[in-house]
């Protein structure tokens, strides 16, 4: 293992209790790679789903929090030991109540913390799953989320401006149903105006620095091409094109002249809620919907590893990487070059297969653990 793969943070012991399938775990990966290898139902997305909750959100299945807890049980709780250039930290999380009751509490070194966002001080947090595969073909809805989460792996904040501009627009859809009066409407309309032009800064500059990034790091030889990406929407083109103040002030207006139209619609046609990710195949010049299944799959392993790339950039952390399931999706040549940049980005990744002989490039450089039963024990290197 080289010192740069050594340098981010990385989790030096993972504890759960009553997570999804997993009663008890305490696991101390030795390598900045750890591959988890095992029959499909094991439990290994288990795993690194219960570390992806210490990113902002709900972790990369974005399930409830009562999903999450062991059946019969009423609650979880996930610890990290994470140790880094900075020091050793432990951070935790977990359920405590249940039904309407239920809440997530957040703790770092035994002290609480505000929110998940607490976390990013101390690791950030990068994933691929399965789910992701019909991205570039499915709907706008799928790469919004995809954007959001690009986002706030360097910016911890966006979520809750997200999530607040939602209840912004749910109040003025209720209002419009309910012909509530005008005065409030402009009230709700005016703090729309402001979250959305906030959420669409975010997302403009996260997706403009991880453009410039690829445009001026790509690899001709790779066997990942590279991605173009832009952003498609009404909303996007005023904060392109004006003041963040002007933006607020047309996007108001849109919102005022836009009453009955949505009124009608039963919802706010216009906004960062409607937006999209364009992303083009680079090489090819064209859509990445229009790519080829392989190629799609390609290109987006090649925007996650430039996204840990800027994730590091941006923030001075180099990211924890997830990958499930993966390796088994990529030819010979592709795998070998995905051990390679991934072994060459600075954080722990954390890999799952059902096959050990997918993870054969990796020999003496990443920690395999085998998973089966409730239990995840080291077969070393």
């Amino acid at each position: 293992m080289t010192d740069e793969t050594g340098a981010g943070p990385r989790v030096a012991r993972l504890l759960l209790q009553d997570f999804r399938s997993w009663a008890t775990l305490d696991l101390a990966p030795r390598s900045s790679v750890v591959a988890l290898v095992g029959e499909n139902g094991a439990g290994k997305t288990n795993l690194i789903e219960a570390i992806s909750l210490f990113a902002p959100g709900r972790g990369l299945r974005r399930a409830e929090f009562a999903a999450m807890a062991r059946h019969g049980t009423p609650g979880f709780s996930a610890s990290l030991t994470i140790e880094s250039a900075w020091g050793t930290h432990r951070l935790g999380t977990a359920t405590t109540g249940a039904g309407e009751a239920r809440a997530r509490v957040c703790r770092i070194d035994g002290a609480p913390a505000s929110s998940p966002a607490a976390f990013g001080e101390h690791v950030r947090l990068v994933w691929l799953t399965p789910d992701l595969d019909a991205l570039f073909r499915g709907p706008a809805g799928d790469r919004r989320r995809f954007l959001d989460r690009l986002v706030l792996a360097v910016d911890a904040e966006h979520g809750a401006r997200v999530s607040a501009l939602e209840r912004a627009l749910r109040t003025r859809n209720r209002l419009l149903e309910e012909n509530g009066e005008r005065r409030w409407l402009d009230a709700v309309e005016r703090e729309a105006a402001e979250l959305g032009v906030a959420v669409a800064a975010a997302r403009r500059e996260t997706v403009g620095r991880l453009d410039g990034l690829v445009a001026e790091t790509h690899d001709p030889a790779s066997p990942f091409p590279f991605a173009r990406l832009g952003l498609e929407g009404e909303i996007d083109d005023l904060v392109a094109t004006l003041p963040a103040v002007d933006a607020e002030d047309r996007y108001r207006a849109l919102l005022r002249e836009g009453r009955g139209r949505d009124r009608a619609a039963g919802r706010t046609l216009v906004g960062p809620q409607a937006s999209d990710l364009a992303v083009r195949h680079g090489p090819k010049d064209i859509p990445a919907g229009l790519a080829s299944t392989g190629e799609q799959k390609a290109l987006l392993v090649g925007l996650v590893l430039a996204h840990a790339r800027l994730v590091a950039t941006m923030t001075g952390i180099a990211p924890l990487v997830l990958l499930d399931e993966v390796a088994a999706h990529l030819d010979p040549r592709r795998r070998a070059a995905l051990y390679d940049a991934l072994l060459r980005l600075g954080g722990q990744v954390w890999l799952t297969g059902a096959d050990r002989a997918l993870f054969e490039e990796l020999a003496n450089r990443a920690d395999i653990v085998a998973v089966a039963e409730g239990r995840a024990n080291s077969l070393g290197a």
